[in-house]
């Protein structure tokens, strides 16, 4: 991990930060990501849900799935099932899920490409390990984010975005010490190929053992800082932060965090997710696949998706066990 990378010193750089004159955000809240199963039975690590969802808003979930070394036939996925009502943006780190949906996106995510999928009105999907990686297994690192979509969005036209691992922006932090692929949104006047509903930035760092990541950050959009490999420390005030952990912050106009000296099982460095958006600020109904504004919408979200109202899936990827969804 990862697989997109770089020369830092060859890169466009983000912006030096002074230290006296910026509001550098204090960090609120500390979560562990607690871990779930799911899909035909992966784990994975979910520090949200779980903490207050106004923290988190326009974000519903965030899944870090593995990174775990699979055996042959151990690799699984997510059969076909509905979405309504927001986002879903699939990143895989290591390895490959092959997405295949009712509106004829879909394609191999693997190796530092997102998939993007706007279930809007709805939308049925499938992400499943393709065939060689079941028969041979191997390594699978991924991350799914759940993005809420307002209410005069929920009913948009679905849509898929395959955004390839080329297509990141690559950004240097202003001393060449960390990598930031910025996958969706805006840092510093730079822009991810990402398009979005609802107005995100989402990136991935890289930073090397000692190294120090400054970053402008709206003072209307939340922050938050997740670890998948590594640890280190966030905030001006120097809050440790490791694999498997959240950093909520407060508000202000920028971001700082530091890598630890030395990083014991991540010879790449400290990988963090930086991420954050626009709260939307609406009332929020949700039960399984479907996020809506109340009870009675998800109810109609069900009769939909049983009377075939959400897409059918394509003729080709059917089985039998598929003519009873």
């Amino acid at each position: 991990m990862p697989a997109v990378t770089a020369d830092t010193l060859t890169l466009p750089r983000l912006p030096e930060l002074p230290e006296p004159a910026t509001a550098w955000r204090p960090v609120a809240r500390v979560v562990r990501a607690q871990k779930f199963l799911e899909g035909e039975g992966f784990q994975v690590r979910r520090p949200f849900p779980g903490v207050d969802l106004a923290l988190a808003d326009p974000f519903l979930l965030l899944d870090h799935m593995g990174a775990v070394e699979y055996g042959p036939g151990e690799a699984k996925g997510a059969p076909w099932h509905p979405h309504r009502g927001f986002e879903t943006v699939t990143y895989m780190i290591d390895g490959a899920l092959q997405h295949t949906d009712s509106i004829g996106g879909g394609g191999l995510i693997t190796d530092g490409s997102t998939q993007w999928m706007t279930a809007g009105s709805g939308i049925l999907h499938n992400e499943m390990p393709p065939q060689d990686v079941i028969a041979k297994g191997g390594l699978f690192h991924g991350v799914q984010l759940w993005v809420n979509l307002p209410r005069s969005l929920k009913m948009a036209q679905p849509r898929y975005q395959d955004i390839a691992a080329g297509d990141a922006k690559l950004l240097s932090s202003d001393d060449g010490g960390a990598l930031v692929r910025l996958i969706a949104g805006e840092l510093a006047g730079h822009s991810g190929p990402g398009a979005t509903y609802t107005p995100i930035t989402y990136a991935h760092a890289t930073v090397a053992p000692g190294a120090r990541l400054a970053v402008p950050w709206p003072e209307d959009f939340n922050a938050l800082v997740y670890v998948l490999s590594g640890r280190g420390t966030v905030g001006a005030e120097g809050r440790p932060l490791e694999e498997g952990t959240l950093a909520v912050f407060g508000p202000g106009s920028a971001l700082t965090m530091r890598a630890a000296d030395t990083q014991p099982g991540s010879p790449t460095g400290w990988e963090v997710l930086v991420l954050g958006g626009l709260p939307i600020n609406e009332p929020v109904a949700r039960y399984g696949p479907f996020v809506m504004n109340t009870r009675q919408e998800i109810l109609q979200a069900f009769e939909d998706y049983q009377a075939g109202r959400l897409g059918q899936i394509p003729v080709a990827h059917r089985t039998a066990a598929d003519e009873t969804i």
